[in-house]
């Protein structure tokens, strides 16, 4: 029997390694594919090149910055997702408070230096405080967000982030909406707020996690997954 593909999106200065966990979890029952979101300049561009790739049907999520490029794949074309899952991300528009605040990062990594990503004053925001002292969690944040590297970062932390009320309300499949349940970036009472838009949405909170639920809590997060992929 031919797997479901399953297209994981990383988010903000992510790449496979976020997924590192749900790849190898997943694998005997999804073909999982993670595609390159460091190359385009708004959303459309990312979704209509992870689009070019993808099977005619698939299964779609999208993590934080990836859960913007799945609502815009959903908006050009819905008929192609057999199932949706948003992990710890947004379907806002950027507030003039985090369009300035947005800005204010871009000119700091334009500053002569080197690029240190996610750095070890920022990781307090990005997993729990408990995960704080593992060093081999941390360590792998940094390495993968310095080696995604300051040019990465500006093009997508530039990116024009749209509305995704009316794609989420339009969509018939499975909806999975994750969210660590102490994530200070994309809060859980946002989720929930996004889990309330459809009949078809199931919320899921991962105790004890972060944002970074993907490699914070994997047990939890392909958990979640495998029961949204047999919806």
């Amino acid at each position: 029997m031919t797997k479901p593909q399953l297209i994981l999106l990383p988010g903000l200065l992510n790449d496979a390694e976020l997924w590192r966990d749900q790849i190898a979890g997943l694998a005997g029952i999804a073909d999982c594919h993670v595609p390159d979101l460091t190359r385009g300049e708004t959303l459309e561009a990312l979704a209509g090149q992870v689009l070019a790739e993808a099977s005619p049907r698939f299964a779609l999520a999208g993590f934080s910055f990836g859960g913007y490029v799945a609502q815009e794949i959903a908006r050009q074309a819905p008929e192609r997702i057999e199932r949706l899952a948003l992990l710890d991300t947004a379907i806002r528009v950027d507030t003039p408070e985090r369009a300035a605040f947005r800005r204010g990062l871009t000119r700091a990594a334009r500053l002569p230096g080197t690029f240190q990503g996610i750095t070890d004053r920022m990781l307090a925001s990005y997993i729990d405080r408990s995960r704080l002292a593992d060093t081999e969690l941390t360590g792998r944040i940094k390495t993968m967000t310095q080696r995604l590297g300051r040019e990465v970062f500006i093009r997508q932390n530039e990116v024009v982030r749209r509305d995704g009320e009316d794609v989420l309300r339009g969509l018939a499949c499975p909806i999975l909406v994750l969210c660590g349940e102490r994530d200070q970036i994309t809060p859980l009472a946002d989720m929930r707020e996004i889990a309330a838009l459809s009949p078809h949405a199931e919320l899921v909170v991962v105790p004890g996690s972060g944002h970074l639920t993907p490699m914070e809590r994997p047990d939890a997060v392909n958990a979640a997954l495998r029961d949204w992929l047999a919806r």
